[in-house]
C-alpha cells in the first residue's frame, strides 16, 4: 500500500515547479498589494496637502477676523468712554 494508484507522490522536480509557481503567485499578489499601498499613500499625501492648505487659509482668515474684532472693540470702548466722559461733565 506504499504506492497505490490513488496516491500520487510528486517527484522532486514536480514539487519544485509547484513551489516555484506558488512563490511566483504570492510575489505577484504582494507586488499588487504594495502598488495599491503606494497609490493610497500618494492619494493621502495629496489630500493632506489640500487639507493643510485649507487649514492655513482658515488660520489666516481667523487672524484677520480677530484683528478686525479687536479694532472694533477698541472703537466701541473709545465711544463708551467718550459718552461716559460727556455724562460725567454734565453734572
Amino acid at each position: 500500500m506504499a504506492n497505490s494508484p490513488s496516491q500520487h507522490v510528486p517527484n522532486p522536480e514536480e514539487s519544485e515547479q509547484k513551489l516555484s509557481a506558488l512563490v511566483y503567485d504570492m510575489s505577484q499578489h504582494i507586488q499588487m498589494a504594495v502598488d495599491n499601498m503606494f497609490k493610497m499613500i500618494n492619494e493621502i499625501e495629496q489630500n493632506t496637502a489640500g487639507i493643510m492648505e485649507e487649514i492655513g487659509k482658515c488660520k489666516d482668515s481667523a487672524i484677520e477676523r480677530k484683528k478686525d474684532l479687536d479694532e472694533e472693540k477698541e472703537r466701541f470702548q473709545k465711544a463708551a468712554y467718550t459718552v461716559l466722559d460727556m455724562l460725567s461733565r454734565r453734572d
